[in-house]
């Protein structure tokens, strides 16, 4: 659209609405649900007008935070139960017909916040034209048909698909006018009103944060910020890929840590790259990936994301689904050059809030079965357009995890031992770890039992070595690509995998499970179970949406043991394991992987362990199906599932001969010259 076009358009739609804030003409049923959504619009509105009048970044620190707590207020726990942006509270106060899509629309809205602090008045206009368009409806006929409105929102989100789609691209790959790495460039990070800048919810623990990384010196910022650069660039040393051919790297990390992130852009610099940073998701359109990206802030209402994450079911068919991946491609041909050059993520992860078990709430949208196959369509499309316009052989990435002062009062003890965690001696790290390989290369499978309540009894299929002198099963893992240290993994054999795994108690992707179960049948998950709810379905139901990923089976992508006992010791200290993220517990003992293999579209990428060995278990009977249909090849999921020390019987290697060799007994490394590892589990 013409800037001239735009401003009409606004000026037209933003009159309408905020005279309907005293005046509607809809039935009395839906009155104040329209009068509290002209008047977040309205808030919105005011934001966009600070920003063109140039008052924006003169605001105080009380109006700063006034403006805040006033467009979030609906998401605030205290508030969300007589929300609109509730599904319970909507279908019970506007009804069943029209409950669900009204509070979808209001969330929607909410990503009005966004555009209207980054100043983009035409994405405004087409979310502001759309409320009047269903208000007129409302008004107009008083009862409208169900399906009017559905018609609505569907053809929404059908015809600016486009739009949704470019953005989603250009902030990956694109690092001119980026909008957030001016906030971090050009702020006086002293000042704490930066964080206002962003236009998301900022709580105490963003402040906090912010504050206590001011009282660090820059040689410890500066300290982080090359742990993370000098672990994105070993990790292309070691997979023997050209970094000096990347132009741009997406830096993802949470709102408060820009100390930390400003020597990252300016190391990344150095090195000849530019930084990229995106919003996490705001709207429908790619939402429910399973855990916060781009540049976030802590969850300002965890159920009320849980409610929200299937959304996309309000509108998503076999058309729509098939124009997002027409959309998606254009977007990535418009900037084919800009994906071409780009290197991969590196991303600062936090931790330390509570656990969180969901509410189920019938109310909120679910994917049919049909929406389910879709989506699982859907994402395996976007997985492989991906990987064609921004090969995996050719990118890496870097992950890093720190706590957050939502942890509690041993914030700061804790932050120290993470950096400590974090920068261990990697060299006797290797060392350890190729002894327990040396063993790990001897087995034809491995034996897993649990101790205690811990049920486990899973069998393991080893990739057989031909050349045992040349190659290896397992990867030598220190801090490059996945920091702390602390792991050797492998992509079993499928077949022949066997057997029951079980953990009590385990955090993935921002929920608790309980009872964790799931067993493989030649490698696949065949049954699956935990006791988060209280009927069987509930919990069937909650495993198949969050750790299946709408699959009805998965492989075992990877097996792993991890030796970090250090980030063990520092994890029972505190009573902090539950809040822990999967990169740090994926270290704290044996884990396995469903989905993927972390070789995904790589596979044909040669590498090789710090001796000169080949690491030849890259792939297993799934992803070579890549070689005949790729479609059938990849889940696009990888979810690590690690059982803790303290419910570890043995991990057992049996060899060919049947000889059998333990790696650990009793929750104790047993490979000679690794009694180290065992020191901080005393």
């Amino acid at each position: 659209m013409e800037y001239r076009e735009i401003d009409e358009r606004y000026e037209l739609v933003i009159e309408r609405i905020f005279e309907l804030r005293s005046n509607t003409e809809v039935l009395e049923k839906y009155q104040d649900y329209f009068k509290q959504a002209a008047e977040f619009i309205c808030l919105a509105d005011c934001v966009l007008r600070q920003k063109e009048m140039g008052t924006f970044d003169n605001r105080t620190l009380e109006e700063c935070v006034k403006m805040n707590h006033q467009l979030y207020a609906d998401l605030l726990p205290e508030n969300y139960e007589s929300s609109y942006l509730n599904p319970q509270t909507a279908v019970r106060t506007l009804g069943e017909e029209f409950g669900k899509l009204l509070c979808f629309l209001y969330t929607e809205l909410h990503a009005l916040t966004a555009y209207a602090f980054e100043g983009r008045k035409e994405c405004m206009v087409l979310f502001c034209e759309l409320f009047m368009e269903i208000y007129c409806v409302f008004a107009a006929e008083k009862t409208p048909g169900q399906e009017e409105i559905k018609h609505i929102l569907y053809w929404f989100f059908y015809d600016y698909n486009e739009v949704f789609a470019q953005d989603k691209v250009r902030g990956l790959v694109e690092w001119k006018d980026n909008y957030f790495v001016s906030i971090i460039q050009e702020s006086d990070l002293k000042d704490i009103r930066y964080l206002y800048r962003y236009g998301e919810y900022i709580s105490d623990c963003e402040i906090k944060m912010a504050d206590f990384l001011n009282t660090l010196p820059e040689t410890e910022i500066q300290s982080m910020a090359d742990t993370l650069t000098e672990g994105f660039r070993i990790g292309y040393e070691n997979l023997g890929k050209d970094l000096g051919k990347k132009e741009t790297v997406c830096v993802e990390y949470p709102i408060g840590f820009e100390r930390i992130v400003r020597a990252v852009i300016s190391n990344l610099k150095e090195m000849g790259l530019m930084a990229t940073v995106y919003r996490l998701p705001i709207s429908s359109f790619f939402m429910g990936s399973g855990r916060s990206r781009g540049c976030y802030t802590k969850s300002i209402n965890k159920q009320f994301e849980f409610d929200h994450k299937s959304d996309s079911a309000c509108y998503m068919d076999k058309a729509y689904t098939m124009r997002q991946i027409e959309t998606m491609r254009a977007a990535f041909e418009t900037y084919k050059k800009q994906a071409g050059h780009y290197a991969g993520p590196a991303v600062i992860e936090t931790f330390g809030e509570e656990p969180f078990r969901p509410l189920m709430k019938p109310e909120a949208y679910r994917y049919s079965e049909k929406q389910n196959e879709l989506k699982v369509y859907l994402t395996n499309c976007l997985g492989q357009m991906t990987n064609e316009y921004i090969p995996g052989d050719e990118r890496s990435f870097t992950i890093i995890a720190y706590p957050i002062p939502a942890i509690g009062k041993n914030f700061e003890a804790v932050f120290r031992e993470t950096v400590k965690i974090n920068t261990l001696d990697y060299m006797q790290y290797r060392f350890m770890q190729q002894k327990i390989i040396d063993v790990l290369d001897l087995a034809k499978k491995v034996h897993i039992t649990g101790k205690g309540d811990n049920q486990t009894d899973l069998w393991v299929n080893i990739y057989p070595l031909s050349n045992p002198n040349k190659e290896t099963a397992f990867e030598n893992c220190v801090a490059d690509v996945n920091i702390p240290v602390g792991e050797v993994f492998t992509t079993p054999v499928l077949e022949g995998t066997n057997g029951k795994l079980h953990v009590t108690k385990v955090y993935l992707n921002e929920f608790e499970y309980l009872n964790l179960e799931l067993d493989f049948t030649d490698g696949f998950v065949t049954q699956y179970t935990c006791t988060n709810f209280k009927s069987k379905e509930e919990n069937h139901k909650f495993l198949y949406d969050n750790l299946m990923q709408q699959h009805k089976t998965l492989p075992m992508g990877e097996f792993a043991i991890g030796t970090n006992t250090t980030a063990y010791r520092m994890a029972k200290e505190y009573n902090i394991a539950d809040k822990l993220p999967i990169l740090i517990a994926e270290k704290m003992g044996p884990h396995f992987a469903v989905g993927d293999t972390c070789y995904s579209h790589a596979e044909d990428t040669k590498v090789y362990n710090p001796d000169g060995k080949e690491i030849v278990a890259r792939d297993n009977s799934v992803s070579l199906l890549r070689k005949e249909d790729l479609s059938k090849a990849y889940f696009n999921c990888h979810t690590d599932i690690t059982i803790p020390y303290e419910e570890l019987g043995s991990i057992t290697v049996v060899t060919a001969e049947g000889k059998h060799i333990d790696i650990i007994r009793d929750g104790k490394f047993a490979v000679d010259k690794t009694e180290a590892l065992n020191e901080p589990l005393k």
